[in-house]
C-alpha cells in the first residue's frame, strides 16, 4: 500500500520519478545536440532500462510518471493555441482539415476492424494519426479501456507514429516544391498531415518563414479538436473503461477526465490575452517536458520483444491512415477552385 502522507509519498515515488527525469533530460541533449524527434529517444532510452521496471522501489514512481505526469503534460498542451489563431484560417482551410481528421478516424476504425484489431485499438491508431501524433495516442489511450495489451498497443503506435511523421517531415517538403505549392497551400499540406507539432515546424521552415508560420497554425487547429475527439472517445468506451481495471479498484472515471478540463481552461484563457508570451512559452515547455518524462516511463515498462508481438497489422493501419491523410489534404488543396 503506498504511503498516506505527503513527505512519505514524495519519498515512495522518487526513485521512479527521479530514474524517467534522467532519462527524459538524457533524450532531450541527445535531441538538442544531434537533432531527431526527442520523444522516439525518450522512449527507446527508457527499453533500455526495462529491467528496472521490476524493482519494487521504483515501480510506483514510473506508474506515476505514465499516467499522472502524461496526463498533465496533455493538459498543458493547451496553452499553444487561441481562438484567432482558428478563426484566422478561414472556413475552407479548416473544412478541409476537419474532413481529413474526420476521415481519418473512420478509416482507422473501419480498417482496423477488416484488420482483426479491436475497437479501441482502432480508434487509438486514427486519433493518433488525425490529430497530433505521439501526443494525441497517449491523450486517447488514457481514456480507453486498460488491460494487459493496451500500454504495449500505445507504445507501438507511438514508435510508428513518430517515425511516419519523421519521414514525412523529410518528404513533404519535397512534394510541396514539386507541385509549386504557394506558402499558404504549402503550409496547408504540411500543417494538415504530418503528425508531431515539432515535425510540422522543421517541415515548414525548411521551405521558408510564411510556410512555416502558415503550417503551425493550421497544426494547433489540429491539436484544439483532441479535445473534441478525446471528450467522445470517452463517451463511447466509458462502461467498458469502468469495467476494467479501475471499476475493480473501486473508481468511476468522469466523461471528461480533469486534464481536458485544464486543455479547454488554458485554451480560453489564453485567447483573451490572459497569459502573457513568457508564461506561454513555459506552459508549452512544462507540457513537453512532461510527455518526454511520460514517454520515459512507458518506455521502461515496455521492451522490444513485446512491441513485436503485436504483428504487421498496426503497422500497416498507422501506414495507410498517414497515407489516406496526405492523399486527403493534398487533392483537396489540387482540387480548390
Amino acid at each position: 500500500m503506498p504511503p498516506s502522507g505527503l513527505f512519505q509519498r514524495l519519498l515512495y515515488l522518487f526513485p521512479g520519478v527521479g530514474l524517467s527525469g534522467v532519462i527524459a533530460m538524457a533524450a532531450t541533449l541527445v535531441a538538442t545536440l544531434h537533432g531527431g524527434p526527442q520523444l522516439l529517444y525518450a522512449l527507446f532510452f527508457g527499453v533500455a532500462f526495462h529491467f528496472l521496471s521490476y524493482d519494487a522501489k521504483i515501480k510506483p514512481g514510473i506508474e506515476f510518471c505514465s499516467r499522472a505526469v502524461l496526463r498533465l503534460g496533455v493538459g498543458l498542451l493547451g496553452a499553444r493555441i487561441t481562438a484567432s489563431q482558428i478563426m484566422g484560417l478561414g472556413w475552407s482551410t479548416a473544412a478541409i482539415v476537419i474532413a481529413a481528421v474526420v476521415t481519418t478516424l473512420l478509416c482507422g476504425v473501419f480498417l482496423g476492424r477488416a484488420l482483426g484489431l479491436n475497437r479501441a485499438q482502432s480508434v487509438l491508431s486514427g486519433g493518433a494519426v488525425a490529430i497530433c501524433g505521439a501526443s494525441a495516442a497517449l491523450a486517447i489511450s488514457a481514456v480507453l479501456p486498460r488491460n494487459k495489451d493496451s500500454e504495449r498497443f500505445t507504445l507501438m503506435v507511438v514508435v510508428t507514429v513518430t517515425v511516419l511523421s519523421t519521414l514525412a517531415m523529410v518528404i513533404y517538403p519535397l512534394i510541396a516544391r514539386l507541385l509549386h505549392l504557394p506558402p499558404e497551400l504549402a503550409g496547408l499540406f504540411l500543417g494538415g498531415t504530418i503528425h508531431d507539432v515539432a515535425q510540422v515546424v522543421g517541415a515548414g521552415f525548411m521551405l521558408n518563414q510564411e510556410t512555416g508560420d502558415y503550417a503551425t497554425i493550421v497544426k494547433l487547429f489540429r491539436v484544439s479538436m483532441l479535445a473534441v475527439v478525446v471528450i467522445v472517445v470517452s463517451s463511447l468506451f466509458k462502461r467498458q473503461r469502468e469495467e476494467s481495471g479501475d471499476a475493480a479498484a473501486g473508481k468511476k472515471q468522469a466523461l471528461v477526465p480533469w486534464f481536458l478540463w485544464v486543455f479547454v481552461a488554458l485554451v480560453v484563457i489564453n485567447s483573451v490575452g490572459a497569459v502573457p508570451a513568457m508564461v506561454q512559452t513555459g506552459l508549452s515547455d512544462i507540457s513537453r517536458g512532461c510527455l518526454v518524462i511520460a514517454i520515459a516511463a512507458l518506455g521502461m515498462k515496455t521492451s522490444f520483444r513485446q512491441l513485436a508481438r503485436a504483428g504487421w497489422r498496426p503497422f500497416a493501419l498507422l501506414l495507410v491512415e498517414t497515407l489516406w491523410m496526405a492523399g486527403f489534404v493534398l487533392a483537396a488543396i489540387l482540387l480548390r477552385p
